[in-house]
């Protein structure tokens, strides 16, 4: 006699096999596996960008002299290493005023350090030790980073060396308040992340899922929040002069302002809406004795459009200082060109 079905259907005898047996009730035996595999796959990334990154991240222990206070206090961070022959890079304010401190590596070597230059604008440092086969990381190019991207933090949180949390990109294009003395400047492209960043992570490596240094730890933003300084061929121009030179020279104008669209005359005249109001000129500044006025709208600088604050200061760099620049400004229902020589930018 054959078993009966009770006219139970293909659904339900599953259903009851899933219960007895334990495999899935819905029919699709290569779920779990699924899940299982995908769940390994971001294992293995993660692994693989930690094994390759925990060698090349060191713990920082900075000592700093305070005014009024005896002895000297100890602040520590991370820094990533980016030649083998003992270039390290960090963040400026993990260093401070400090001129020296040591780096503890993974492979037990605890090294002096000393600074070689900083450059608190971009929150950028660059220390050296003695040594000459340091493992390297690769650096990467934050501009190819994309929301919702895979990233691993490799630092030294609350003094554990050799952290790893992982998390995606959340947002791009952030910017980042930074001042020295009374220089004040926007860091632009912040990277946003939702992989854990503490206390001791500033320093450290933002990487990629190929192991690439595609920032630099630099603060925590809020409960589950963290930015970093982005690693793209601004970044790596500040680097690459502060290894070469101590410092990143900037060339400075005297201006404050925001965007402002344009009156229809000049919007349809350029082809664009939105050009640079002048808030403040600074006194005494290039700006000033260019007979840049607050008011004005800055069209062009060189021929190059200006729309905002961050226009500007991207076309300020070293090689323009002292070089007159062509600005071109609205005022008056006129369309005025005014030449400036930008100085260098000092703290």
């Amino acid at each position: 006699m054959e078993p009966r079905t009770l006219g139970l259907g293909v659904s339900a005898l599953r259903f009851i096999d899933a219960a007895v047996g334990g495999r899935p009730s819905d029919g699709r035996a290569d779920a779990a596996p699924d899940e299982a595999e995908a769940l390994d796959a971001y294992s293995q990334v993660v692994t693989t960008v930690a094994a390759r990154l925990i060698p090349s991240v060191a713990s920082l222990r900075v000592r700093r002299r305070v005014p009024g206070v005896r002895g000297r206090l100890e602040a520590a961070g991370s820094a990533v290493v980016i030649t083998p022959d003992g270039f390290l890079l960090t963040s400026a304010h993990v260093l401070g005023s400090a001129g020296e401190g040591a780096a503890a590596f993974a492979d037990g070597r605890d090294l002096p350090f000393e600074v070689v230059g900083t450059d608190p604008l971009s929150d950028l440092a660059v220390v050296r030790v003695a040594a000459e086969d340091l493992p390297a990381a690769s650096l990467g190019n934050a501009d190819e980073l994309r929301v919702g991207q895979l990233v691993v933090a490799v630092g030294n949180p609350m003094g554990f060396a050799g952290s790893v949390t992982a998390g995606v990109v959340s947002a791009l294009g952030r910017s980042l308040p930074t001042r020295h003395g009374s220089a004040a400047r926007i860091v632009e492209n912040v990277i946003q992340t939702d992989a854990a960043l503490n206390p001791g992570n500033s320093g450290g490596a933002l990487a990629d899922g190929r192991a690439r240094v595609v920032g630099v730890s630099t603060a925590v933003a809020g409960i589950g929040l963290g930015l970093a300084v982005p690693i793209d061929p601004t970044t790596r121009r500040i680097v690459a002069a502060l290894m070469t030179e101590g410092r990143y020279r900037r060339a400075y104008l005297g201006i404050a302002g925001g965007p402002r669209p344009l009156p229809p005359r000049i919007l349809r005249e350029l082809g664009r809406t939105v050009g640079l109001e002048v808030v403040e000129v600074v006194p005494g500044s290039p700006a000033a004795r260019a007979g840049i006025r607050p008011e004005d709208l800055i069209l062009d600088v060189d021929g190059v459009p200006v729309e905002d604050a961050r226009d500007l200061q991207r076309l300020m760099l070293a090689e323009r200082i002292g070089r007159p620049l062509t600005i071109r400004a609205f005022r008056d229902g006129k369309v005025l060109e005014l030449w400036a020589s930008p100085v260098e930018l000092m703290g």
